[in-house]
């Protein structure tokens, strides 16, 4: 508990003070070296959460999967939806980016390992609809569907308890700010979109491809699934 508490105030303080350096400099390579730092960083603590859980072929998709799940929707995000001006500007950039980050890192390790579970516990099924006839897609289609289900899960119930049962954090900030309250729903109806579109992105992403690292060429099982 203590611990966890130190390392919360340590790591909000020093984010604070390297927000206050990098605001300062309103530029593009910054704004999207803090994003790559963020993705890094997320990718090592799916690496962590997922040690051995999965396997290799899966393990590689994991990257491909969060950095293009992540940098996609935020570049529409930034140019289209709200066009900031530049759409790189620290300020808004970086928040968005770590919401988004954060979200989908939640998103693609519960969906991976949702996945190597099923996969697990559902071998003998399976294999039986592959001897049957059926392709990788139809065999699997159960598991990947409930595996994606699981994942964006969280997204959705944080949702759907919006403004009856909690007021989001980013929402509560600015009301505390003297920003108007219908002001601050209006962004965080925007942003909580944004946000459900790269957690489903990147949860389809590395679910709806990823399971294929499982069966090898011959549409065959693999024997390590984990």
């Amino acid at each position: 508990f203590w611990v966890a508490a130190v390392r919360m105030t340590v790591q909000l303080v020093l984010a604070g003070y390297l927000l206050e350096l990098v605001f300062r400099q309103e530029h593009v390579l910054v704004s999207l070296f803090v994003l790559f730092a963020m993705q890094c960083f997320a990718l090592v603590t799916i690496y962590g959460r997922l040690k051995g859980k999965i396997g290799p072929r899966l393990k590689k998709m994991l990257a491909p999967a969060l950095f293009a799940g992540t940098t996609l929707p935020l570049a529409y995000f930034m140019i289209v939806v709200i066009a900031a001006d530049p759409w790189y500007a620290p300020r808004y950039f970086i928040p968005i980016a770590g919401m988004t980050v954060g979200n989908s890192m939640t998103g693609i390790t519960l969906g991976t390992e949702r996945l190597a579970q099923a996969f697990r516990s559902g071998r003998a099924r399976i294999e039986e609809s592959l001897m049957l006839g059926a392709s990788p897609a139809m065999a699997a289609g159960e598991y990947v569907r409930e595996a994606f289900n699981a994942a964006v899960i969280p997204t959705v119930n944080s949702m759907l308890g919006m403004g009856i049962i909690f007021l989001p954090g980013m929402m509560t900030g600015q009301i505390l700010a003297g920003v108007s309250p219908l002001d601050s729903i209006k962004y965080q109806i925007v942003i909580m979109m944004g946000i459900l579109g790269s957690v489903g992105l990147t949860v389809y992403l590395i679910i709806h491809l990823g399971f294929h690292s499982f069966f090898n060429e011959r549409a065959q099982l693999l024997e390590e699934t984990d």
